[in-house]
């Protein structure tokens, strides 16, 4: 039995708001269970320095804990001088998994840049991050769309996120904090709508994990991320 009283394949309550930020032109309140997230897009009516030139636009994330989004307070990151590695590597995966939708050469040369910021922690912060994340990149590439901002149709499919795990020796979907800090295995995949794998986070937190568990944690994964797909497509609809 999970500590949640879940079954192995059943997702936390899962929500979507969208509009919840007034000035940003697509925002979404993510909450998988007590794990909350807003996530912010703003255009930017200019592509990186790099991409200058190009004709193609950028999408690109950041990502940060609130002080209280913890049961103990954290410092913020900027009083430090730097974020941190592991939210470097967080926000780079969001990026990556939203620019895995989008076609760049419809944005112009612009960027959408996609602020998550974690309200409440319960496990699983990156992973809502990507899923509402993507809802608040398709708002916004709707307001550009309404302004006649695109040169085709920008956003391809769906991105959505989710973890697995193997608790007390059973492959499980969706781990809340208590069973991530225990897990003796911790994944985190990215799928797109289509069924297409953006990336997969592995880590045997004992002893290593097989190709079977593996598979097993995909096979979770992948009705996960549909049911999410569902949710987004029934909150933008």
């Amino acid at each position: 039995m999970r500590p949640s009283k879940r079954a192995a394949d059943e997702l936390r309550k899962v929500s979507l708001e969208r509009a919840v930020a007034r000035y940003a032109e697509g925002s979404c309140l993510v909450k998988f269970g007590e794990t909350h997230v807003l996530c912010c897009a703003t255009v930017e009516e200019k592509a990186p320095p790099w991409l200058r030139g190009q004709g193609r636009g950028w999408v690109t994330a950041e990502y940060a804990m609130l002080p209280r989004a913890t049961g103990e307070r954290t410092r913020r990151e900027v009083t430090a001088g730097k974020p941190s590695g592991r939210t470097q590597e967080i926000q780079r995966l969001i990026g990556r998994s939203l620019r895995a939708v989008v076609d760049l050469k419809a944005l112009g040369e612009r960027q959408i840049v996609v602020d998550c910021d974690v309200i409440q922690a319960d496990g699983g912060t990156r992973t809502a991050a990507i899923t509402g994340a993507w809802v608040a990149l398709h708002d916004a590439l709707a307001w550009m769309k309404a302004r006649s901002m695109l040169s085709g149709e920008a956003l391809k499919d769906h991105v959505a996120a989710i973890s697995c795990g193997i608790y007390e020796g059973h492959p499980v979907l969706d781990l809340d904090y208590i069973e991530d800090s225990s897990a003796h295995t911790d994944a985190n995949f990215v799928l797109t709508g289509s069924g297409g794998i953006v990336e997969v986070q592995g880590t045997a937190e004992g002893a290593p994990f097989s190709e079977e568990e593996l598979m097993s944690l995909l096979r979770l994964a992948r009705q996960g991320t549909q049911r999410l797909v569902d949710l987004q497509k029934l909150a933008v609809g």
